[in-house]
Formats: structure tokens, sequence, C-alpha cells
């Protein structure tokens, strides 16, 4: 497309019309099972529902509250009050409504997407592969709908990248009157639509800043004021001092207004001493150290060197990662031929490549580093793949399109094990068994047509989504669940619950609402199969009302402590954790004897009164 010419008009044709459906599609994945227990997730996501929990059941918007050692103030308020908020105080307490915020903001974000490469091509069926392709990595699925999330500070600290991409596109139209110099470089008269962006504009730029670090960090300033003042810079038709300075200014003030906004915090919190603590000290400047040294962990630090984090882009697109090295091969091979960036202004070019080169510099730099923390700049990955669609050769597509296929053999696999152990339906193995029908067909379309290789690919990827929800789906169900006559008999009863990871213990608030959960640590290790873990039992038993115990071993169908203890209830669990050697070349077509496990609700043989009889 010329730069200088406006878009055609569109035409709805079966492509767009596909894309469209795989669009919604998409959405329909990413709200199925949103209260599920097995969606991907942050690991700490449950430490950070029991601290939304806890200030909810206080009544009051700060101080924090929990009862985690050093597990506090770990994250700023915004977060949490979005979960208090969203459960009405705590009224309604269950995780889908804790992550429906989350995947409300991704939404968001992918219609900001949708609505920039739909600006830039004119091209509504491009608009579409953008966002389906975002929505088809996998950092979206596992941290844009969980309620720790990067969702909220990935759409407000980029509304000004994208608010700067419109901009500048809007400067680049032909408008009365306009010579072929002023078209060519857009307008200059200072009139803001050549991404000369006003005072005003700038301050609003600093409220959406605010609130993105009040969900996560005031260090995320840097790398988002950096790539905006980087790209508004660099994409000005004549560069200046006086451009230089006027665009440093008014980044400037958007900072300060962003930092005022997150500042607001020491002012609300009646301990700042704390939040400085915890917050700045313990959560934030700790991880610019390394006990080991700061250049040994940069140069040979393995998975958290400088190495690896320059493939955090290609980490976060998980099935798409083959995808996202053939754009950086194309971009890489291209660079200096002004033909292959053919079809994209200048302008917007430079806009999406120093978002993503300043996100990735300046998280190359702590000591402590993580894919995770590009997150933010995964749009712009996503829009330079639909811009730059079919000149990514063919076969990073193919691959990415065979492991599709291997994930979606090895979860149907998953479901037909789980059914062969009575969890779920056949119903709701006849949805997972459809699912993966469709996307093995996917897999064969764009193996056999060239022209269907890269679409069957994201619908692929988006397929491998569904496949795990409904795998999954059946644990959500009664299967996965305590009886309503198990949770009747509870009543503030104090349980004794395992705890392998931090804050593992809040997930029985949703399991088992309206008790008091006290964790105990779990060894996954044959001594917990033997008299160690007998003994164990014994001891929980005598002083909690009831102990949630875990199956040590696939071949005990009832704890050890029978018939001296009380069954009250079980469920069916996944194992998060695996013994070394437990997983092997000779079981791994066997997920029923790894994977699934019981889970018991025992109490001792003499009644307590906080148990009711069944």
């Amino acid at each position: 497309m010329n730069q200088t010419s406006p878009p055609p008009a569109q035409r709805f044709d079966a492509s767009t019309l596909a894309w469209m459906a795989l669009l919604a599609l998409a959405v329909a994945v990413y709200a199925f099972g949103l209260g599920g227990q097995y969606i991907p997730s942050n690991g700490d996501e449950l430490v950070y529902s029991h601290i939304a929990r806890l200030t909810a059941a206080s009544q009051q918007w700060l101080p924090l509250v929990s009862e985690l050692d050093h597990m506090r103030n770990t994250k700023p308020p915004l977060l949490f009050w979005q979960g208090m908020l969203a459960s009405d105080w705590g009224r309604h307490w269950n995780q889908a409504a804790l992550r429906a915020p989350s995947l409300l903001y991704t939404l968001l974000t992918t219609g900001a997407i949708l609505w920039s490469v739909r600006r830039i091509t004119g091209n509504l069926r491009s608009a579409c592969i953008a966002a389906c392709v975002y929505l088809a990595f996998f950092c979206t699925f596992r941290f844009g709908r969980t309620y720790l999330t990067s969702a909220p500070e990935t759409f407000w600290l980029n509304v000004p990248m994208f608010w700067l991409l419109w901009a500048r596109l809007d400067g680049c139209r032909v408008k009365p009157g306009m010579t072929a110099g002023e078209a060519r470089g857009g307008l200059s008269d200072g009139s803001g639509t050549n991404g000369d962006l006003t005072w005003l504009t700038h301050v609003g730029f600093g409220v959406a800043l605010g609130l993105g670090l009040a969900y996560k960090s005031f260090a995320l300033i840097a790398p988002a004021a950096a790539a905006l003042w980087c790209a508004q810079l660099l994409g000005e038709p004549a560069l200046n001092w006086r451009s230089v300075l006027q665009t440093s200014l008014k980044v400037g003030l958007s900072s300060i207004i962003a930092l005022g906004i997150f500042g607001l915090w020491f002012v609300l919190d009646p301990d700042p001493s704390a939040v400085w603590q915890e917050f700045v000290i313990g959560e934030n400047a700790g991880k610019l150290s390394s006990d080991r040294g700061y250049w040994q962990v940069a140069l040979f630090g393995g998975g958290v060197s400088i190495w690896a984090q320059l493939l955090a882009y290609v980490q976060d697109a998980g099935l798409l990662a083959l995808v996202v090295l053939g754009l950086i091969a194309f971009g890489l091979r291209r660079m200096l031929d002004s033909k292959a960036w053919r079809g994209v202004s200048g302008a917007h070019r430079v806009i999406l490549v120093s978002w993503l080169a300043v996100w990735l510099i300046v998280f190359t730099l702590p000591s402590q580093r993580s894919a995770r923390y590009v997150i933010p700049a995964m749009p712009a990955v996503a829009m330079l793949i639909a811009l730059y669609w079919q000149r990514i050769g063919r076969w990073w597509f193919l691959l990415s399109l065979l492991l599709c296929g291997i994930l979606i053999a090895a979860l149907t696999r998953i479901a037909w094990a789980a059914h062969g152990l009575g969890i779920g339906s056949e119903l709701e193995l006849a949805a997972a068994l459809a699912a993966a029908a469709f996307g093995l067909l996917l897999v064969i379309g764009g193996l056999w047509v060239p022209a269907w290789t890269r679409a069957c690919t994201v619908a692929a990827c988006l397929t491998v989504y569904a496949a795990f929800g409904l795998s999954t789906a059946s644990l959500n169900g009664s299967s996965g669940q305590y009886a309503s006559s198990v949770q009747s008999q509870l009543t503030q009863a104090r349980i004794a619950v395992p705890n392998g990871f931090n804050g593992e213990f809040e997930r029985f608030q949703f399991l088992l609402p309206g008790n008091r959960f006290i964790p105990y640590a779990i060894e996954e290790s044959p001594a917990s199969s033997t008299s160690s873990g007998a003994l164990q039992l014994t001891r929980l038993l005598s002083s909690h009302d009831a102990v949630i115990w875990l199956q040590p071993e696939p071949s005990e169908l009832t704890p050890r402590c029978v018939p001296d203890c009380r069954v009250l209830g079980w469920r069916w669990e996944v194992k998060g954790r695996h013994r070394s050697g437990e997983i092997n070349a000779s079981n791994l077509w066997h997920p029923e004897h790894w994977l699934f496990r019981r889970e018991w609700l025992v109490t001792s043989a003499l009644t307590s009164s906080k148990i009711a009889p069944g």
C-alpha cells in the first residue's frame, strides 16, 4: 500500500470471513473454562488471590493483608483492588470472577491490535490475522486471563504506543491541498497529526502509564517511556535538537505523572515504610543484584543470561516460536533492502521496531531476567507478523504446524486416559475428540495445501488451547470437586492442607469454602508412601479437624490410616510436580500412571464437633 494513499475499500471475501470466524473462536477458547483449576497460569496466582481475599475481608482498601511471611506488599494495590471489586469484596469468591477483568484487558489489547493493522493496511483480513496471532501466543494464553497476569499493564503501558501509531498514520494521509512533499513527509505544521503530540496528549499518556505502573511496578516506566521517546524521535521526518528537547520534555512530563500516580500508594498506605522495604527494596532492588556476580550471571547464567533473554520474544510465542524466528530471519536478511518493507510506512516500522528493541534491551540489564518481562511488547510482534505474513518463509509455519499436531495427539491421549479412570462423561470425551479431529485436519490441510499452511498453523495453535481446555474440563466438574454433601459436613473446620508451592493452600478456598486451612509441607518422594508418611498423617489428624491427603502411589486406593480414620470424600487431582524418573519413555503414553491421583478429605474416626455426620 502506498503510504500516501487512503486505505482501499474493504471487501468481505471468503478468506476475510474465515479469519473473522477464527477470531471469534479464539475469543470463545479464552472464555471457556475461565474458572478452571488447571488453566495455564503463573505459580504465584494463588498468593495474590490470598492477599486480595484477606484485604477484602478487612473491609479496608489499605493496608494489604497477608498471612504469608514477606508476601504482602509484593505488588501495587491496583491488582488487589481489581480482585476485590470483581468478587464484590469477597462475597462472590470464585476464580472466574477474579480472572474476568484480565480477560477483558486482553480483549481490549487484541482490539487495539486489530484496529491498528486495519488502519495501516486498510485490510480487515490482515487485521484479523494480527489479532489471531496475538491470541495464539502462549504468553497471551497463559498470562492474559489468569488473576496474576500481564494483561492490565500490557494494555495501559501500550496506550501511548497505539496512540502514536494512529497519529503517525493520520499524518501520512493525503489531504486536500497537500503537496507531494508534504504527503511523503507527513504534516509538519505542528498540528499534532504527525506524531508532534500535544502536551495535553502527554498528560493523558502519563495517566495511562501510571495505571500500568499501579498494576505491576514503578520500574516499568523505564521501558515504557524509553520506547515512547525513541518511537517519537526516530519517526520524525526532520530530527533536530529542538525536536529532541521538546519530545524529551513531553515524555518526561508523562513519566512524572505516571510515577506520581504510583506514588499515591505511599500516601494512602498507613504503613509506607513497609511498602518501601517490602516492595521497593525487596521486590525491585533485589532484581538488580546477584550473589554469583552480575557478569557471571549475565554471560554464563544459562536461562537467565543475556543470551537467553535475547530470545525472549521467541520463548513468549510458544507454539509460534518458529514463526517469530522466521520473522527475525526475514528482518535480518532484508533490513538493508528498502523494498522488503514495502507496504508499511517508515514511521510505523520505526514505532514497532523501537517498541520491541527498547523493551528487550532494558530487560537484559537487571540481574534477574525472564521472558515474561517483555510480554507488553508482544502486540508489536503480532502486528509485524501480520504485516509481513506472506514474506515469512512457509517452512517456519510448517515446523510450528507439526509441533501443534504432536501436542494435539498428546492432549487427546490425556483426555482418553482420564476417561478411562472414570473422570468426566462420554459427552466431555466426545468434545475433546472432536477438537482433536478438527486440529489434525488443520495439520493435514496445512501440510498438503501450501496456500493454507500459514492460516492452518494459527488455527491449529488455537485448537491446541481448545483441546487443553476440553481435556481438563471434566476436572472442573464433579470429578475434580468435593460433593456438596461433603462440603455441608464442614463448618469453620481447621483443615490441614498440602502446600508444595508458595500459597498453594489458597486453592482450597475455592474447593471447601468457609473453613480454616493450615498448610503443611509435602515431599514428592517415595518416603511419603512409607511409614513416615503414615506417621505424618496420624500427627495431622490428632491436631486438626480434617486433613487433605494426597494419594502417594497409584496402587493405594484408600489412605493408610483406614480403618482408624474416616474418609469424608475424595476427588481427582492433577499432579503438578513429579519425582525424578517418574515420567519415562516406557510410560509416556500412559498418563494415568503419573498425571492423575486421588485427593482424600480425611478426619479422625472420632467425629469432631465441626464435622457433621454424613
